[in-house]
């Protein structure tokens, strides 16, 4: 099986049919030519003789689609403009023993049928299952119409489905290993949350705090504070932060519960200055000149601003 060709955008994707020139509409009195497909696999058209339009009623979507929200909104204006300008790009369609499958366009798709078209202008291209995920994944990515949860899902499918490593999915999608390790993260996360991250509600920097909690219970929680508060990435950061030294004062205040009071006045002001300057869990050790500075942190992103604040890069 030949390679995907990546990196070359949409034009790799519909096979070399990438002209933005509009296609000559029919006159009223001419009727299309259409090919209805074929009742055979064996008996496909060569490329010559594939068909340049198909009645839409012929079309299906395809059970690969990664994509599984579409903005009703942004279905009225695009069948609003196929209906006055005609659908300029085409589908790209594979054949089946009794129908077309779409591989790519099926936004343009549910938009035309809308608007009221009975054919679409289409290519066809040949295409096993694997790829037809992939050339999903690619066309949606490349638009990013793909929400945080459809994208780990679409990776999720790819390895799972064809038995491939997080690197080879990466590549075959043009994404990095860490990209594609941290999508499938997401899935992680409650469906509750899951939801949130579908509608925009939550943004994925939010969804990367909650990760990092103890239980689902506790970030279902936490999420539901966001969304009524309105908390940004970093004041999450700072609540959840919070929570941790809390109950890290109450697990030490149980194991030494005189240690505190017994601490050297200098050591606890100078450990208290320090928790002001990192904005997060601060223990000094210090005994004869000897002893040890701790400090904690809870997320990526709270160890880069730690590190930034000590003046060390993170490369």
């Amino acid at each position: 099986m030949s390679k995907t060709p990546l990196g070359r955008g949409l034009g790799a994707l519909l096979g070399g049919a990438a002209s933005s020139v509009k296609p000559p509409q029919p006159k009223p009195a001419e009727v299309p030519s259409t090919v209805a497909p074929s009742k055979s696999e064996d008996a496909a058209p060569a490329a010559s003789l594939s068909p340049s339009h198909l009645p839409i009623d012929d079309i299906r979507p395809c059970p690969f689609q990664p994509r599984r929200h579409f903005e009703e909104s942004a279905l009225v204006e695009l069948a609003d403009s196929i209906r006055e300008q005609g659908l300029i790009q085409p589908l790209v369609v594979r054949k089946k023993v009794d129908h077309w499958e779409l591989i790519a366009g099926e936004r343009r798709w549910r938009a035309s049928q809308r608007a009221g078209l009975k054919e679409v202008p289409i290519v066809v291209r040949e295409a096993d299952d694997r790829e037809v995920l992939e050339l999903a994944l690619i066309e949606n990515l490349q638009r990013e119409n793909l929400n945080p949860i459809e994208e780990a899902l679409g990776y999720q499918q790819l390895i799972q489905q064809f038995k491939l490593k997080q690197e080879e999915a990466a590549i075959k999608v043009g994404k990095s290993r860490a990209a594609v390790a941290n999508a499938l993260r997401l899935l992680k996360l409650s469906d509750e949350i899951q939801q949130h991250l579908r509608e925009g509600k939550l943004s994925v920097g939010h969804a990367k705090v909650l990760l990092g909690l103890d239980s689902r219970e506790q970030a279902v929680s936490i999420a539901r504070q966001i969304l009524k508060e309105g908390l940004s990435v970093r004041q999450t950061e700072s609540l959840i932060s919070d929570l941790h030294q809390k109950k890290t004062a109450r697990q030490e205040a149980e194991i030494h519960p005189v240690t505190r009071n017994e601490k050297d006045v200098h050591v606890a002001h100078m450990e208290q200055r320090l928790v002001e300057k990192f904005n997060t869990k601060v223990r000094l050790k210090y005994v004869e000149g000897k002893g040890s500075l701790e400090i904690r942190f809870f997320s990526d992103d709270e160890l880069e601003r730690i590190l930034s604040d000590l003046g060390v890069s993170a490369d």
